[in-house]
């Protein structure tokens, strides 16, 4: 075992070469591998901090290769899009990765594109997406994405034709903060009534109930719902078990998670670029996990143009006789 030669269990098992990196993207140094390893493996050898930044290295050619690929082939119903904001510590500046995801005509959940823009301005946004549209992305039906300005100024000059969903998991967040602590926990459940709600027209009913309570004492706040109603109650026109997926962007955050974990660790990544290879890699490997939406049957409905109220879908003939 020692001088290099593994034992045959260890040959047998995956090469160290493979090992190493999925240690160093799901949250151990590369300096602490030899103190980690050396004594369970036999020898230090292959375990420098060297060995794992040339096999890294790799990432950012399977990055690369990623972000050139043909989206031809792929229809992506509705995406998601948010941005995550690292840390560099070879530059002053914060590093945006921006990242778009999205559900194909069969249900399932897919990293459509990355990049590393500047912040999340329309300009950084629009080139990601006209990148997209380049290489054969068609214009989704619906879009999720928080208020940030620059991605829904970017989504209407390339993909004019798709709606707009706020996430409510945002939207809530920014009416508290704009509330004395004492009136929010009664605003929290004044906004749950409203995305919770049974269909359209009851959500409408507690957005009025909301202006009416909160915007007499608080008119900033209760703006921040009234002016952006068409935008957060869009969910409401598709299928009622798309409902769950469509109002937040939490398919994007809950994987942002182990992102701002595995940087921290690493007190940042040393570049732009490498910190957009190890998004990707967490990412991808985190995109094994992801489920299909509810009712999966039901997104090529979507696709095609049927018509949902209520959540229910409205057959051909209904529609004639109304």
């Amino acid at each position: 075992m020692r001088g290099g030669c593994w034992p045959p269990w260890c040959r047998k098992s995956p090469k160290i070469s493979e090992v190493l990196p999925l240690l160093y993207l799901h949250g151990l140094s590369s300096g602490d591998f030899v103190p980690a390893l050396e004594q369970f493996l036999g020898s230090s050898v292959g375990l420098s901090p060297a060995t794992v930044t040339r096999l890294t290295a790799q990432w950012q050619a399977d990055c690369k290769a990623f972000g050139e690929r043909d989206l031809t082939g792929s229809d992506y119903v509705y995406v998601w899009a948010d941005g995550i904001h690292l840390r560099i510590r070879l530059t002053e500046a914060k590093s945006c990765v921006l990242v778009v995801m999205g559900v194909r005509a069969d249900g399932t959940k897919e990293l459509i594109a990355m990049a590393d823009g500047y912040r999340e301005s329309a300009e950084s946004w629009a080139d990601l997406l006209r990148d997209a549209a380049r290489r054969g992305m068609r214009a989704p039906v619906l879009a999720v994405g928080d208020g940030a300005l620059g991605f829904w100024k970017a989504l209407a000059q390339v993909f004019p034709e798709t709606r707009h969903q706020r996430c409510w998991v945002h939207k809530t967040a920014n009416v508290l903060n704009a509330l004395p602590k004492s009136a929010q926990p009664g605003a929290r459940k004044a906004l749950q009534d409203i995305y919770n709600a049974e269909d359209r027209e009851h959500a409408v009913k507690a957005v009025a109930a909301f202006d009416k309570t909160y915007g007499v004492k608080w008119p900033k706040a209760a703006r921040k719902i009234t002016d952006d109603v068409d935008e957060l109650l869009a969910f409401y026109d598709f299928p009622a078990e798309h409902w769950v997926h469509l109002r937040t962007t939490n398919p994007i955050e809950s994987t942002f998670a182990t992102v701002r974990l595995r940087t921290k660790v690493t007190k940042g990544a040393g570049s732009a670029a490498a910190a957009l290879a190890m998004v990707f890699k967490l990412v991808e490997s985190a995109q094994q996990r992801w489920r299909a939406v509810n009712a999966p049957h039901l997104v090529a409905l979507v696709r095609a143009g049927a018509r949902f109220e209520r959540g229910h879908l409205v057959e051909r003939s209904e529609a004639h006789a109304a």
